[in-house]
């Protein structure tokens, strides 16, 4: 997760130098970068903010109890989608136990001299609580 942060901070730090750096191109040439482009993206974040002020004042109209009613419905579909796809994954492991021609595999000697050397040498580096799991 650490690592993650760091990769998102330097990434975000690198496009701020190039936003400035662009920004200085453009002042010393005189001319815009992709001004169209910047043109539409302008009149989106317009629009945008627009459309979230509107809904702001829309929703502070709402009663609380409907806040509260669409709040537990989002919550009851994600809990329900999570036992969709729990109930799912246990009939994915049930078909591939059916469809798998070694039904409940169990550990066998091995009839390969090396692995029962590699075996054994593996089972010597354990400890005695570590060789019981297996």
């Amino acid at each position: 997760m650490t690592l993650l942060a760091l990769i998102v901070f330097f990434a975000s730090l690198v496009a701020i130098v190039c936003l400035f750096s662009l920004r200085s191109w453009e002042a010393a040439r005189g001319a815009r970068f992709l001004p169209l482009a910047r043109a539409r993206a302008d009149e989106q974040a317009r629009r945008l903010k627009s459309i979230i002020f509107a809904s702001r004042s829309e929703l502070s109209k709402l009663p609380p109890q409907m806040l509260y009613i669409t709040r537990t419905l989002a919550h009851k579909g994600a809990l329900g989608l999570a036992s969709l796809a729990r109930a799912l994954e246990r009939g994915a492991h049930r078909l591939a136990d059916l469809v798998s021609s070694k039904h409940r595999f169990e550990r066998r000697e091995s009839h390969n001299e090396f692995l029962k050397q590699v075996n054994d040498r593996a089972g010597a580096a354990q400890p005695e609580d570590e060789r019981r799991d297996l």
